[in-house]
């Protein structure tokens, strides 16, 4: 049996692809991780009775799902500040965190830099970096006025005061995760950036630390997870609260985000990630396998999507993923993801099969087709479009230069890849003129009337 199935376009098969899909890209709540009162248990057992009364009030009457566990740390952080922040670190990652240790310090993360791949750090600040900023330099807004019979109105583009970036750190480390979310925000003007990494993940990630100290980030928190959220957005003794968060984390990060939007601003609720792949009896079959696989190794959850119109082309893809899976060093992580979220999808044409695509509205969209930059020009949702046999996920994932920090599950219909606009607020200014006003009292006053506002209406009129 291959690792990947071959569904025809409305076939039962298809059908039920397309169902487990839906799933996926709904945020459900689900009951994970050790149960509350294993927690409670765990904390009893270390004969700290203070962590202990803490615990024992993160457990009472809750509800073993992951959203009301992150309703309960945000209730804990918001009432119990850096106290709380401590205690769910420990009840969460297991590592005790003392209140001067909540943020790094410089020595630490010298420290941890220490033993860094000087090639790999090189790569980093000679290679990637300089791409992501020429990018994102080209996306900077500036402000405008229009004059208008002795006013103006236009407006100011302005960088936000303070943001937090959440770099993940537990079962894997992203170096690129970091400069995609640093980059937009430094070329914004952000003044105040803060770093937020669960505990340990500096000392297991030199890289990290080392960029960290490269790019002058004074600001680094060992703290993860729905706390981390809590703590940016609610603002404790130690953290200072922020404007915005960004950056992808696990379903408690998520969540936790969804829980708090409104008092801090986020980028997005990141689901797992996703490609599509359209190809044609053009395209090399290593190549698409790769690309597949490239997605499929992320997660479990990643779903990983081939749409094709010729049979032969996806016996061939389906036969090369197979070849390829056999010795991937995250073979059991892409297998379990191709099992559940991986297909090629025979289409009966070229045009159904970008018709197809497109309503996927994927994170990631790769053409390996014949007539790719034509083809390119019918898609109109997705988070990012490769275009041709050379340009292929990874490559934006590293250093082509968009940011990597995509729309996933479906968002891609209204939403964009993270960027400079993010991290910048538009203020309206409006300069008045006796005449400007005068020219457009008669609609004021109309309007404030018809609406019932007479003091709007009278605010207009006293001025003549």
């Amino acid at each position: 049996m291959s690792s990947i199935g071959i569904y025809e376009v409305g076939s039962d098969e298809f059908n039920a692809f397309q169902a487990r899909l839906k799933v996926r890209n709904e945020f459900r709540d689900v009951a994970v991780g050790p149960a509350p009162a294993e927690l409670l248990q765990r904390a009893k057992e270390t004969g700290d009775s203070e962590f202990a009364e803490f615990a024992e009030l993160y457990a009472k009457d809750l509800h073993h799902s992951a959203a009301a566990s992150v309703a309960r740390v945000i209730e804990l952080v918001e009432s119990q500040k850096d106290e709380a922040v401590r205690h769910l670190t420990r009840l969460f990652d297991g590592q005790e965190l003392p209140s001067n240790r909540i943020r790094v310090g410089k020595m630490d993360l010298m420290k941890a830099a220490d033993g860094v791949d000087e090639t790999l750090l090189k790569t980093c600040l000679e290679g990637v970096l300089p791409r992501l900023r020429r990018f994102h330099e080209k996306q900077k807004a500036e402000s405008w006025q229009v004059e208008d019979q002795g006013g103006s109105v236009g407006i100011r583009v302005q960088p936000l005061n303070r943001v937090g970036l959440y770099v993940p750190g537990g079962t894997a480390f992203y170096p690129s995760t970091l400069m995609m979310t640093l980059v937009p925000a430094q070329v914004a003007g952000v003044k105040e950036i803060a770093v937020f990494t669960p505990p340990g993940a500096l000392e297991r990630s030199p890289i990290l630390a080392a960029l960290l100290l490269e790019l002058n980030l004074e600001e680094v928190y060992r703290v993860g997870g729905a706390q981390a959220v809590a703590a940016a957005a609610l603002g404790t003794p130690a953290i200072a609260r922020c404007d915005k968060l960004v950056g992808p984390g696990n379903l408690f990060v998520a969540l936790a985000k969804r829980q708090l939007f409104g008092r801090i601003g986020i980028d997005s609720i990141a689901g797992p990630s996703e490609v599509v792949v359209v190809f044609d009896a053009s395209a090399d079959a290593r190549h698409v396998a790769a690309d597949l696989l490239a997605q499929a190794e992320h997660d479990p959850q990643a779903a990983a999507i081939a749409v094709c119109d010729s049979s032969d082309a996806a016996t061939a893809v389906q036969a090369e993923v197979d070849r390829q899976l056999a010795d991937l060093p995250r073979k059991n992580v892409a297998a379990a993801s191709l099992q559940a979220f991986g297909a090629i999808i025979a289409a009966p044409s070229k045009g159904f099969a970008l018709r197809i695509a497109d309503a996927f509205a994927p994170e990631h969209l790769e053409l390996l087709t014949a007539t790719a930059e034509q083809d390119a020009a019918q898609i109109r949702q997705a988070g990012a479009i490769f275009v041709g046999p050379f340009a292929p996920e990874a490559f934006g994932d590293y250093c082509a230069g968009p940011n990597h920090v995509l729309p996933t599950s479906g968002t891609a219909r209204f939403a964009s890849a993270l960027s400079v606009q993010d991290f910048t607020r538009q203020v309206s200014i409006i300069r008045g003129s006796k005449e400007l006003l005068a020219a457009n009292r008669g609609a004021i006053e109309t309007l404030a009337r018809a609406e019932g506002l007479e003091a709007h209406a009278r605010s207009v009129a006293v001025r003549f």
